[in-house]
């Protein structure tokens, strides 16, 4: 269920006919079961994105750093560009005054997006068609599905769509290089001066090169 990463649409149609040899019960069992495993397991627990929430930028710059277990920020670039990632993130998502469950779905996103990238090596092209699938399945779009798997709406699907356009895809050379550089230490020995969480570490990466 490709879609392309522009709009999500808003309008639906009436869903298909039912396949033979299956009641409606069942097919809609096995389409919630299949549902639940988008996005899962979650990234952070509910209780973790509560704490967060009434953290300050600072405060959730730790609690994630403490989760990713992220030890030597002062002078490991790597780790802060992607503590960076998830704190910016986290903070545009309380913006957007996101639900704990759309926290949680959005910061899994975030999650396997990088995982995409970091493990399976999944290109721009790629990683940008992984989106529409996924945006299809938790937004509206024209197949008729119930309301209670919608986790976005169409303006916050669009806005999330929007986000990652600015954040990961217009940097995702310099994370390839990151994460695909034979040079385990970008910087070595030198410690790294404290960046506002707004200036995007990427580009400080950049930067570095």
């Amino acid at each position: 269920m490709a879609a392309s990463l522009g709009t999500i649409p808003g309008g639906a149609t009436p869903s298909g006919a039912t396949p033979a040899g299956t009641t409606p019960e069942s097919e809609r069992n096995a389409e919630f079961q299949e549902h639940e495993k988008i996005l899962s397991p979650d990234f952070l627990s509910v209780s973790q994105i509560t704490d967060m929430l009434t953290e300050d930028a600072d405060g959730v710059q730790e609690k994630l750093g403490a989760f990713l277990n992220f030890k030597n920020l002062q002078t490991c670039l790597k780790d802060a560009i992607i503590l960076d990632y998830y704190v910016s993130g986290f903070l545009w998502a309380r913006g957007m005054n996101f639900s704990i469950v759309q926290h949680s779905k959005f910061m899994t996103l975030l999650d396997m997006l990088l995982h995409n990238l970091r493990t399976l090596h999944m290109s721009l092209e790629d990683s940008i068609k992984w989106l529409g699938e996924v945006m299809a399945e938790i937004g509206p779009t024209h197949i008729q599905k119930p309301e209670e798997w919608i986790i976005f709406d169409v303006k916050q699907a669009n806005a999330i769509i929007d986000y990652l356009k600015i954040s990961l895809f217009q940097h995702y050379k310099l994370y390839e290089f990151m994460f695909y550089s034979a040079r385990e230490e970008i910087v070595i020995g030198t410690e790294i001066p404290a960046v506002p969480i707004s200036f995007h570490l990427a580009e400080v990466l950049f930067l570095h090169l």
